[in-house]
């Protein structure tokens, strides 16, 4: 058990509101006030990053909130520094709190003389000083080995599922859950095995990367409500695309259940634009306005999970806990009537 009488947080620019929002929800948890740690992040006019924290933290457990999100290299640094400070500051134990991982798309040697990413920042992570990592829906759950330290990855099943029973409450007979590529059955499995509904596969063939060449849908889709999962939503050129051609299967309606909405370039016109009636996206990055604003775009908080998985690792109490809908829906009580 910590030592330390309540746990700490401390935010960088990543996603403030995010940040928070869990320490609003663990306040209310705990029954006491739990605040971010006062801090300040400039940077110097060649943009090199200096964090200094205004409060004591020696001997505390300390939680880190940032996701590594674009503008990526400045937010992985800006965790790497927080990190150093807090760990020279004499803290207890430094927890990242990484609601969104990223260069987690750069897991493997896909070609000769090609990086592997994720674990040189895997490296970076651990050499920063910091002794756990908490995230959400790792693209690659191999990832978790490349790091010497513990890593807590929670699932947005749970909460996606607790959603859809609640918009779908009426025609659950007619929902179909959808992967868009054979590499996320596993994900899609998931959330269909939570809502006892059948699973569809999209299947992409690519002549270069970016593009897509061809797509054959496996499974029959017609008069389904398909419901398309997936981990990362980034120029949604697939995403949009695969809602056609499902829409030509015979499909009645398609929505999206997207853990990240990276949202980068064209995403969010192409969206607004495309077939699908809605795209619900987490908020483990900061939307921009363009996205608070998009018509058929909703997004479905990660706080109460987040609060619940830092107080439990503060506790020494399971995180896998949260994976369980009888666990998370009380969680999210209010929020969702079907919970």
């Amino acid at each position: 058990m910590p030592q330390t009488a309540e746990p700490k947080l401390i935010t960088g620019n990543a996603n403030k509101p995010l940040a928070n929002a869990v320490a609003r929800r663990m306040s209310m948890h705990r029954g006491v006030q739990v605040g971010l740690c006062d801090a300040r992040i400039e940077r110097f006019n060649d943009q090199e990053i200096f964090v200094e924290v205004y409060e004591n933290v020696r001997g505390e457990d300390m939680f880190i909130i940032q996701s590594t999100s674009n503008p990526a290299n400045d937010n992985l640094m800006e965790l790497l520094i927080m990190a150093d400070a807090l760990r020279r500051s004499s803290a207890q134990r430094i927890t990242a709190v990484i609601p969104y991982f990223g260069y987690a798309r750069q897991d493997r040697r896909t070609k000769a003389r090609t990086p592997i990413t994720a674990k040189l920042v895997a490296n970076m992570i651990y050499g920063a000083g910091i002794e756990r990592v908490l995230t959400m829906d790792l693209h690659a759950t191999q990832i978790q080995g490349f790091f010497d330290i513990p890593v807590d990855n929670l699932y947005a099943s749970p909460i996606f599922a607790l959603d859809v029973k609640d918009q779908f409450k009426d025609c659950m007979d007619e929902v179909m859950i959808v992967s868009p590529d054979v590499g996320g059955v596993a994900r899609a499995r998931e959330l269909a095995k939570r809502i006892n509904a059948p699973l569809s596969i999209v299947d992409k063939r690519r002549e270069k990367a970016g593009e897509v060449a061809e797509m054959t849908v496996i499974g029959d889709v017609s008069g389904k409500k398909c419901i398309i999962v997936d981990d990362i939503c980034d120029t949604a050129g697939t995403l949009c695309k695969a809602a056609e051609v499902l829409l030509e299967h015979g499909a009645s309606e398609v929505h999206a259940y997207i853990t990240h909405g990276v949202m980068s370039g064209p995403a969010v016109e192409r969206v607004s634009k495309s077939v699908m009636k809605s795209l619900v996206l987490t908020d483990t990055i900061a939307p921009s306005e363009a996205v608070r604003n998009a018509p058929n775009i909703r997004i479905v908080p990660t706080a109460p999970i987040f609060a619940q998985a830092i107080l439990n690792i503060w506790n020494g109490t399971s995180v896998s806990s949260l994976f369980e809908t009888d666990t998370l829906g009380p969680i999210y009580d209010g929020m969702y009537s079907a919970s």
